[in-house]
């Protein structure tokens, strides 16, 4: 499960669920150091003190209580001591007013073990451990020690905890972000090389460092898988080119040949089965001069002719140009552009074509006596669609795929003249100019759509 959590997590996320962790881990560690380290110190110092007060009040044998002037000289001593030089001690009568010590309280401590701060008032000391304990009649002896060998030492080692682990939480940062950086710029130039190739430059190549590591051999080995589709890619494309220029020049002739019969036949049924014969050779000439014309595209020759476009403006012209032929077959065309004027680079003989093939399409496949829709849209995140939309039967769902491949004709269109190129045409276009092809109901109808990067 956890397997298979990672997989769906992108890598943004996934460093940031790291860094998260490790920032919880790594803070959680410093304060639990911090307060082990407090509480070790405490146990430490009432084990002291607790000793101290054990010397203080220990009775000698057949004692039932130990006087005070005993204990006031015992205090005296210990004061005096070396290795106690830093306890306080205190004595005090039931009223709880001193009757010896070195020390002087702000306030009444309770019985037993408690802290002791700065405002408490004892010289000296800013942070430490007190032990009351009964010294019988009423009185209670107070000894005092510090947590910390010099004033102030708590804040201290806090400011040394947090410049400490502080440290070592901004080198991972810095290590998280360069790798970042860097995992982005090589998978930037992968994507980078992706959209050069969609774009049809399938010479183009993703660069190598030459440092040798996992991103170079990666980025050599996807190089030569390119090379290799490259290969294949061209052979084919030399074979198909191979055929259509080879054919066409036959079937040129051959065409030239039937005209001929045709315009020298003598019996009428000659002449109309030459008639037919020569409707032939235009549709073979046709399919061939679209299959050059795709590969042509593909290849992205003609990118090196991309200038600016007024979109708004080309649909305009091409539709008002293709209202007579809509008119002629009995349909009516409009045109609704909502962005204007609309600057595109790209080729706009070729996107002139695209639109005529696909406004052909829909007086060819629209309803008899309908409308033909022609619109040019803007979207939130800058993208450009040109859609063509008819009320005729449309392309079912599972059948639209097919539609976008060369020669994928469908059942319903195999009575009506074509080859099947005019949609894949009109995808290579779109290919070229880095945008798509989307086929989708227009309800009814098709809804043909070409979309277009506005940036």
């Amino acid at each position: 499960m956890i397997e298979r959590a990672i997989r769906r997590m992108s890598l943004r996320r996934l460093t940031a669920c790291v860094l998260i962790l490790f920032l919880i881990a790594t803070v959680a560690t410093g304060i639990s150091i911090l307060a082990a380290n407090r509480v070790t110190v405490a146990r430490l110092v009432d084990q002291r003190i607790e000793a101290i007060a054990e010397l203080v009040l220990e009775r000698d044998a057949g004692q039932a209580m130990v006087p005070t002037s005993e204990i006031r000289a015992r205090i005296a001593t210990l004061s005096g001591a070396r290795d106690t030089g830093d306890v306080g001690l205190l004595l005090l009568d039931p009223a709880g007013r001193a009757l010896g010590g070195n020390i002087a309280l702000r306030r009444p401590l309770p019985l037993g073990r408690s802290d002791l701060r700065e405002r408490d008032g004892i010289i000296g000391l800013s942070h430490g451990r007190a032990l009351v304990r009964e010294a019988g009649a009423g009185r209670r002896l107070v000894v005092v020690a510090e947590t910390e060998p010099f004033d102030s030492y708590r804040a201290t080692r806090t400011r040394i905890y947090l410049i400490g682990f502080g440290s070592i939480i901004l080198i991972v940062f810095g290590g998280v972000i360069a790798f970042s950086l860097l995992v982005s710029r090589r998978i930037g130039d992968q994507r980078r090389t992706v959209e050069a190739i969609i774009a049809g430059n399938i010479r183009h190549r993703v660069p190598v460092t030459g440092s040798d590591d996992e991103f170079d051999r990666q980025a050599a080995a996807f190089n030569r898988m390119l090379d290799r589709i490259g290969e294949l890619m061209e052979g084919l494309r030399g074979v198909s080119n191979d055929i259509a220029h080879d054919l066409r020049t036959p079937l040129a002739r051959l065409r030239g040949q039937v005209a001929r019969i045709a315009q020298e036949a003598q019996d009428p049924v000659q002449a109309e089965r030459a008639s037919a014969a020569l409707a032939q050779c235009d549709t073979l000439l046709a399919m061939f001069a679209a299959l050059l014309r795709i590969a042509e595209i593909e290849a992205g020759h003609r990118q090196a002719g991309f200038a600016p476009v007024d979109l708004a403006a080309l649909v305009e012209e091409t539709a008002t140009m293709m209202i007579p032929v809509a008119e002629e077959a009995g349909q009516r065309l409009g045109v609704t552009a909502t962005v204007r004027p609309t600057t595109f680079v790209g080729d706009r003989q070729l996107l002139i074509q695209a639109l005529v093939n696909l406004i052909g399409n829909a007086i060819k496949y629209g309803a008899p006596g309908g409308a033909i829709r022609v619109a040019l849209d803007g979207a939130a995140d800058g993208d450009v669609t040109l859609s063509v939309a008819d009320d005729g039967p449309g392309i079912p769902p599972e059948q639209r795929a097919r539609a976008l491949r060369r020669f994928g004709r469908l059942d319903s269109s195999r009575g009506q003249a074509g080859h099947g190129l005019g949609l894949p045409l009109v995808a290579a276009i779109a290919r070229l100019h880095r945008g798509r092809l989307v086929l989708g109901d227009a309800e009814p109808g098709l809804r043909v759509s070409l979309i277009l990067p506005g940036r």
